[in-house]
């Protein structure tokens, strides 16, 4: 794929000398590549990284976002000095005995998104990108299109039919162009990457760009140091897995460093509407179940062809990750008794809840489990 004649370009000394791998053939490319996938083969890129030793001294507390991690994330450069928006730092509250809440809909716009949204942003900045596109169910796309505007980078989001008006609005506000796609999520998807190809445009996409991950670790550094542990539960919504695989590759690098003893029990939650995953794991199967999608008020998580599939199933099977559905007839429920509790989220994010509650029914009593709480009701217009 050609560069876009729109690129400007960034001396190789002013970023630094990180590396993609191919996670089908091992070929390698520079990060300072504008290809969204391995051009051999067509597999995702990897990112070859690999921090140094967890050390809670060493986060510099002095930063009041994310980025004061930023000695376990992989960075091209200072550049995220300039686009962080305060992302990160939300809180964890307690909703009952078993369940702590962390509130990632506190964020720039309202999503966890934001985190792998700065980090990639970050990227873009630093080896010169000034126009991408990206496609997305809204939140993705929403974080997107704010952070481009942060870093003057021109974007065009594509977006499904049904995505919430709110969430449209917001995209359009921060400067993006929005273009809704009739179909389904996955088509919106093959939509977006056809003009990838042909215009050599840069894929600012969170389930194809490593970077995204490396923001969404945070999640993970981050309860650990509010808590002083890892809760021995922990709930994760799992559509393209960017959230679920970012914390794995931080909770594995607390195991190596000796921060933490063992894995806690990672909770994947698939709707059961859209459940590709799910059925795989279920399967003992190394690749996503072929399904077709039905409607569901959960949108973030209806992806119906997760392209990071197999990694998503290879780490569900080494950690022992267990995948539960959220009940489409109780996810509005669980809505409800959030609302109640002072906690209004969008409809995605009380499908966790409703998982949950799913998940006691089939493996009984679940203690100390940490819930994302990972969109903010506003954002849902239906």
């Amino acid at each position: 794929m050609s560069a876009s004649n729109q690129q400007r370009n960034t001396p190789a000394s002013s970023v630094s000398s990180l590396t993609f791998q191919c996670t089908s053939c091992g070929h390698y490319e520079p990060t300072t590549t504008r290809t969204p996938s391995c051009p051999r083969c067509g597999g995702l890129w990897d990112l070859e990284y690999e921090p140094p030793r967890f050390d809670p001294t060493r986060i510099d507390t002095q930063e009041w976002s994310q980025f004061r991690y930023r000695r376990y994330m992989a960075l091209d450069d200072e550049s995220w000095r300039n686009i962080t928006l305060g992302e990160g730092m939300t809180p964890i509250v307690r909703f009952n005995d078993d369940i702590l809440l962390k509130m990632d809909y506190f964020m720039p716009t309202l999503s966890f998104k934001d985190r792998g949204a700065a980090a990639l942003i970050a990227h873009c900045q630093a080896i010169g990108v000034d126009s991408v596109v990206q496609d997305s169910s809204g939140n993705a796309g929403n974080s997107v299109a704010a952070y481009c505007g942060r870093a003057g980078i021109a974007c065009e989001i594509f977006v499904p039919e049904g995505t919430s008006p709110k969430k449209i609005a917001m995209i359009e506000a921060h400067g993006a162009t929005v273009n809704v796609v009739p179909g389904s999520r996955d088509h919106c998807a093959q939509v977006c990457r056809s003009k990838v190809v042909e215009q050599g445009v840069y894929y600012a996409n969170h389930v194809y760009n490593p970077f995204f991950y490396e923001g969404t670790k945070t999640y993970i550094y981050e309860t650990f140091e509010q808590l002083g542990r890892i809760p021995r539960h922990i709930l994760i919504p799992v559509g393209n897995g960017t959230l679920y695989l970012g914390a794995i590759y931080a909770l594995e690098h607390l195991v190596s460093s000796g921060a933490i003893h063992e894995m806690p029990q990672i909770i994947a939650v698939q709707s059961e509407k859209c459940d590709p995953l799910l059925q795989a794991a279920e399967r003992r199967e190394s690749t996503p179940v072929t399904i077709t999608p039905e409607p569901t008020i959960a949108e973030g998580i209806a992806i119906g062809e997760p392209m990071r599939g197999r990694q998503i199933l290879a780490l569900a099977q080494k950690h022992g990750v267990r995948f539960v559905h959220a009940p489409e007839n109780d996810i509005m429920t669980a809505r409800a008794e959030l609302a109640a509790k002072g906690v209004y989220c969008e409809h995605t994010t009380a499908a966790n809840l409703a998982a949950y509650r799913q998940y006691v029914r089939e493996f009984g009593p679940t203690s100390d489990c940490l819930i994302t709480m990972c969109g903010a009701g506003l954002k849902s217009g239906h």
